[in-house]
């Protein structure tokens, strides 16, 4: 196919995802965390419209640990825009989302011409972890999209600088960059990886010229003013959407250490295996994506490491391309390397690692592309792999289909079937699944009256705890029902099946969520319950063992 037709694809790819978002950013449930990150940008929101008086962000919870990009945005755009508030936060969580697909596009371009940029694309498309979570992590997903851009101006500057003799670069690839990265910097303390990739490359680019010239202190000092604008937009932005971040030159260093080593007790577990957080073992985030990412996906980033090697021989005396893919590179290997070395608390599969999908998408396009022009030469191979590559593209369309609004519990099948993955690994940690649950609640109980004062009849107030934040049970509940921290007493009980929590409390199975043979979420009624029946008890895990690895 010519470029013009890859690039009107990609085009009609991203216009039908902006659709798939307006269509459906309705159907998503509330996440546990979107509470508390809400009331934090409204905080902020105070602190800017205060004065700068104003300063309870900063002592709310743990949360000023981390910036307040999407939040503070979310918290303007709920004074402006006439949308429910959680369903605005999703659809701009999405959009977010479909700004991280763009930029996996134009990252594969860069390295390998439109037909890879539109593979790439179509492979974070059909992503779970991405698509399906766009909508409710609210916090990983823009994060990774500013991540993503970062890496693409990172690229972009390996390539300006092979092709120049002099270490420059445009001014215009300088701001973007800072925008990028202080956007990033405004979520997470995280966003120092995108500066370490730049750093990284830039020592590659300056290596060889740093042997011949003899003032090496000059290139030095010459290649960073041209950096100038970046880190200066940066920090600027960093300021604004993390204000305790730039309080005091300690505070970042407080972040990450927070971030790398969590203090509170939760375990996650890992192919049936619970453990704590702070003991997961070393393989943990590989063995993740290694169950999470679709096969078609990993059927890419088999191809690179067949035949990637042969491939960047060729651009070895080319450093315009071999820079770009060293960045793209060093963003895979970097955090792999970080979590190898360092051990962080680690839970959610690959949650707080999302940003790392992006790189893995573009290398991933790029080996399907290669394979595909390798057996250039073996037309029954070439057939084979082309009906290959459609069919685990097409099962991973039809499972997201099915899933349907739980895409990110999406897990491929080496992790065997859906019901037994669901209990094996991460499941619906964000419990997304109560807001269905809730419904099939008021479906299941009539409007049943008892009489009031003066006679008249009024509806029956139902007792019900849920197990996740209460938010996430009464936004979505009528009047008839109202959430109770009682749990002894409670009339109904609903929960996700994450890490046993649907089975802390006793009580007749009135109704489940379930998706291809997976039970994501259960309703039990506990109106007949005798006294010894209503007692909580810890979570019964079934089949799964807590674990000793360390």
């Amino acid at each position: 196919m010519k470029p013009n037709i890859y690039r009107n694809l990609a085009l009609a790819l991203f216009a039908g995802l902006g659709l798939f978002i307006v269509l459906t950013f309705r159907q998503y449930g509330i996440s546990n965390d979107e509470f508390v990150q809400h009331t934090y940008g409204r905080l902020l929101l105070d602190f800017y419209s205060s004065g700068f008086h104003d300063q309870s962000a900063f002592h709310y919870i743990n949360l000023y640990l981390y910036g307040g990009f999407f939040d503070l945005i979310a918290a303007i755009l709920e004074r402006i825009l006439p949308l429910w508030l959680w369903d605005m936060r999703h659809l701009l969580s999405a959009l977010f989302g479909l700004g991280g697909i763009v930029a996996v596009y134009k990252m594969a371009r860069l390295l390998g011409g439109e037909r890879a940029g539109l593979v790439t694309a179509i492979l974070l498309t059909l992503t779970g972890a991405w698509t399906g979570a766009m909508f409710t992590h609210t916090k990983d997903i823009p994060f990774a999209t500013c991540m993503a851009w970062a890496l693409y101006y990172t690229m972009r500057i390996g390539q300006e600088l092979g092709y120049r003799r002099i270490l420059q670069i445009p001014a215009s690839l300088s701001i973007k960059l800072g925008i990028a990265v202080g956007c990033a910097l405004g979520m997470r303390i995280g966003g120092i990886f995108a500066v370490i990739y730049l750093s990284l490359m830039l020592c590659l680019a300056i290596a060889p010229q740093l042997r011949l010239t003899p003032s090496k202190g000059r290139l030095l000092l010459d290649t960073l003013r041209f950096f100038l604008p970046a880190a200066a937009i940066a920090f600027v932005l960093m300021g604004i959407f993390w204000p305790w971040g730039v309080m005091s030159p300690t505070h970042p260093l407080e972040a990450a250490k927070a971030f790398s080593h969590f203090a509170f007790d939760m375990k996650t577990v890992m192919d049936g295996e619970v453990m704590r957080i702070g003991q997961v073992p070393r393989d943990y985030i590989p063995a993740y994506l290694m169950v999470r990412l679709p096969e078609v996906f990993l059927l890419g980033l088999a191809g690179v490491a067949l035949f990637g090697w042969q491939q960047l021989r060729r651009y070895k005396a080319r450093p315009q391309v071999w820079l770009p893919w060293a960045a793209l590179l060093i963003s895979i290997g970097f955090p792999l390397f970080f979590i190898l070395f360092d051990r962080p608390a680690l839970y959610n599969g690959i949650r707080h690692f999302t940003f790392l999908l992006p790189p893995l998408a573009v290398l991933a396009g790029l080996g399907l592309c290669l394979m595909w022009d390798v057996l250039r030469e073996r037309p029954i191979l070439r057939k084979g792999y082309a009906l290959a590559s459609i069919s685990l593209a097409t099962l991973a369309v039809v499972t997201l289909l099915r899933l349907h609004p739980y895409e990110y519990v999406y897990y491929n099948h080496l992790a065997g079937n859906l019901a037994h993955a669901e209990h094996a690994w991460e499941g619906d940690y964000w419990s997304s699944s109560l807001r269905e649950a809730a419904h099939i609640l008021e479906s299941k109980v009539p409007g049943e009256t008892e009489k009031g004062i003066g006679g008249g009849e009024v509806v029956a107030p139902y007792r019900v705890a849920v197990c996740a934040e209460s938010i996430q049970g009464q936004a979505y509940l009528d009047h008839r029902f109202q959430i109770t921290s009682d749990w002894l007493n409670a009339d109904f009980f609903i929960s996700s099946t994450q890490m046993g929590c649907d089975t802390v409390l006793q009580g007749r199975v009135i109704g489940t969520v379930q998706r291809l043979g997976a039970v994501l979420a259960v309703i039990k009624d506990r109106r007949t319950l005798l006294a010894h029946q209503r007692m909580p008890r810890p979570t019964q895990l079934t089949d799964l063992k807590e674990g000793k690895r360390s």
